[in-house]
């Protein structure tokens, strides 16, 4: 078996070379995951920032030990002085097709990036943390330029994104962001310097805490003191499934990804097995569009850390003189569930995970951004590199399939042997004009190289 080289993948340039600038002052994969995410804080903001939450999975090469970190968002109103007020709805199309939201004050959970962030320092790292913070910090003094692949996510999502304090951001004078525009956001530069100077706590008990609760608050949520106070980091169950002699690692995540993948058929081959994925990846939620963002990094030990960090569409509440947009999860229809109450951990469909070989080395470490598409984007990925026997960049740029009921929805030049299959089995084909970012955002190092999607201008790096 090949061993992984160090490397970076992630879903924008500044990301991955943010990490790989680490990687080479002699960081470990967790100091550069962390720097990456950062990163993307500043220059992935359509998709995430320091107001939304995520996960990290880690594998220690020396041990084979897999850790799973939960820093997503936990509901507010623990404080129990203050009620939310109405959220505001809008429509999205993606697709062509109409889908309601909710934003505004009420929609804002308690955010767990810089806890999440700090967790994954402290446990792994071993540069300084302002020296993981510092690469973050200059993007935001210069602002970073945006993909055109982005900007076509910011036309989707434009309602939310481009709302209030927004709107300068994303439309400067009226004109909206495209390809190869600069992306800046004032105040963030100063945020993050004082992410730097004080750690996380900053957001938690610090300086930032009580300008937090009375923005949202003002803007109609719950959020209070005690919710920020009282946020810590979960470690969480690790699943395992083989996938062709190969062993997944990962967190249990709303879509059961480990769960999909031990449910394929016995027979991988192609065509034949067409009928068996799209049946495991049958899915019969709502679908929603879902501004996620992932990293994966391997350091030159062979230490891997995968973080997924998203901020759901963007609450449209922004951090006044930070550049800080708040989360809109409370208004994410899929992650709503019964047991829902102040202070409870929200569910994600995010699944960041590592493949281990055989022998018991590190075969992939992946992750994928796009929602109730994230486990489509992964099991095929996987299939890809581990039965197909295909390169990274090969495998995530391949056409996808992902199965909504009884649709079967495909990306152009899928195998229209399997798409006949899948038709005589009384499936619905609805094949899409082009490949689209709905389909996911895979970004992974492996044995195979490092590769970022190109649904989403992904790159990857080696040391």
């Amino acid at each position: 078996m090949k061993s992984v080289a160090a490397g970076v993948a992630a879903s924008h340039s500044a990301t991955a070379e943010a990490g790989l600038r680490i990687l080479g002052d002699g960081g470990s994969a967790a100091d550069a995951a962390v720097a990456a995410v950062l990163a993307c804080c500043v220059g992935e903001t359509i998709f995430t920032g320091l107001g939304g939450g995520g996960f990290a999975t880690y594998f220690e090469a020396a041990t084979g030990e897999v850790t799973c970190l939960d820093f997503f968002v936990t509901v507010p109103g623990t404080d129990g002085d203050h009620q939310a007020g109405p959220m505001i709805g809008l429509d999205v199309f993606f697709g062509g097709v109409p889908q309601v939201y909710s934003i505004g004050g009420a929609s804002v959970a308690v955010p767990g990036v810089p806890a999440g962030c700090g967790e994954v320092h402290r446990r792994w790292g071993r540069l300084p943390w302002a020296s993981v913070v510092e690469p973050a910090i200059e993007l935001a003094r210069s602002g970073v330029k945006v993909p055109a692949t982005h900007a076509r996510t910011l036309d989707a999502c434009a309602p939310a994104l481009a709302r209030g304090d927004g709107a300068e951001v994303y439309a400067p004078g009226g004109r909206r962001l495209g390809g190869g525009d600069l992306l800046f956001h004032p105040g963030l530069a100063e945020a993050l310097g004082g992410l730097a100077e004080e750690g996380p706590s900053i957001f938690y008990t610090g300086s930032h805490a009580r300008p937090l609760v009375e923005t949202v608050r003002a803007a109609g949520g719950a959020l209070g003191p005690r919710d920020l106070a009282g946020y810590r980091v979960v470690e969480t169950p690790v699943d395992h499934a083989l996938l062709g002699g190969y062993r997944i690692r990962a967190r249990h995540d709303l879509s059961g990804t480990v769960d999909t993948i031990a449910g394929l058929p016995a027979d991988l081959g192609r065509p034949s097995r067409v009928l068996g994925v799209a049946t495991a990846l049958r899915d019969q939620g709502v679908q929603k569009i879902g501004d996620t963002t992932n990293v994966s990094v391997v350091d030159a030990e062979g230490n891997a850390c995968v973080i997924t960090t998203t901020l759901g569409l963007g609450s449209g509440v922004w951090l006044p003189g930070l550049g800080i947009h708040l989360n809109s999860m409370l208004g994410e229809g899929e992650l709503l569930t019964e047991d829902l109450a102040p202070g409870r951990r929200m569910s994600s469909n995010m699944c960041p995970l590592v493949v281990i070989d055989p022998s018991g080395r590190l075969a992939v470490a992946v992750g994928s951004a796009g929602a109730s598409r994230i486990r489509t984007a992964l099991v095929d990925t996987l299939l890809g590199v581990l039965v197909d026997g295909l390169d990274m960049e090969s495998a995530i740029a391949r056409p996808r399939l992902h199965v909504v009921g009884d649709t079967a929805h495909v990306e152009p030049g899928y195998p229209r042997d399997e798409l006949a299959m899948l038709a005589g089995a009384g499936w619905r084909i609805n094949e899409w004009p082009d490949f689209d970012h709905y389909f996911g955002g895979v970004t992974a190092v492996g044995q195979y190289g490092a590769a970022g999607d190109p649904r989403r201008a992904g790159v990857g790096l080696l040391l």
